[in-house]
């Protein structure tokens, strides 16, 4: 799947010359956390974001208390604003996107074209709604463990024996197994009741693992 499909095509922005009043409002107002600054062209500019408001702020402002707005109206977002920001681009894939949310540490990526225009924004809730969607897991289902050999055909023969057992796929995922030549093998099954897949299985000579186990086993330090 791609960013432009998940991302958000109504982005709320702002220029350089917004006042820092106006910025914590359109916010405020949006219920959003992160900003695109923009020129006149819709050319993506600059990053501002709730944490860059109350950092710029005084204190009682950012803590609620009432100010003179006027006093506070030399604040522009381009004096606070992020200018080198991380940026993606609608044919990339989410799982180009979750590599970026993981190694740069940002909340947002704003969706640019080839020529720095605007196109959306996708943040770290709406990747995880597109993982949803793709993985099939906001149907109620069940994910199963099994060990195979690397070797071809050994995915179509666990599908053809979920399948044959008029058992829909939600989804299934293959990663790599800590013995060598071998692979582990989780489908996402729309059933909730596996008993007769499991022992079909096993009966073809599979290994069923606990998911839960595989994810500790692969995180220990």
């Amino acid at each position: 799947m791609f960013v432009g499909n998940s991302m958000v095509k109504k982005v709320v922005t702002a220029n350089r010359d917004t006042s820092i009043v106006e910025v914590r409002e359109k916010l405020a107002l949006h219920k959003i956390r992160h900003l695109p600054v923009v020129s006149k062209d819709n050319r993506l500019v600059g990053m501002v974001t709730d944490r860059d408001i109350r950092s710029a702020m005084p204190s009682e402002l950012a803590e609620g208390c009432e100010l003179d707005e006027k006093a506070l109206s030399h604040l522009k977002i381009k004096d606070f604003m992020t200018s080198d920001v991380v940026t993606i681009s609608t044919m990339d894939t989410i799982q180009d996107a979750l590599l970026q949310f993981q190694q740069k540490k940002v909340g947002a990526l704003p969706v640019i074209d080839e020529k720095g225009i605007l196109q959306g924004i996708i943040s770290v809730r709406d990747l995880l709604q597109s993982f949803i969607n793709v993985l099939g897991i906001g149907e109620p289902g069940v994910l199963l463990g099994i060990v195979v050999e690397e070797k071809v055909g050994q995915l179509k023969k666990i599908v053809d024996a979920i399948t044959e057992e008029n058992v829909s796929l939600g989804s299934i995922l293959v990663s790599r197994y800590w013995e060598e030549d071998k692979r582990a093998v989780f489908p996402y099954l729309l059933t909730n009741n596996p008993a007769r897949i499991k022992k079909k299985l096993e009966r073809l000579g599979y290994s069923l693992i606990n998911p839960m186990d595989w994810c500790l086993d692969h995180n220990a330090p």
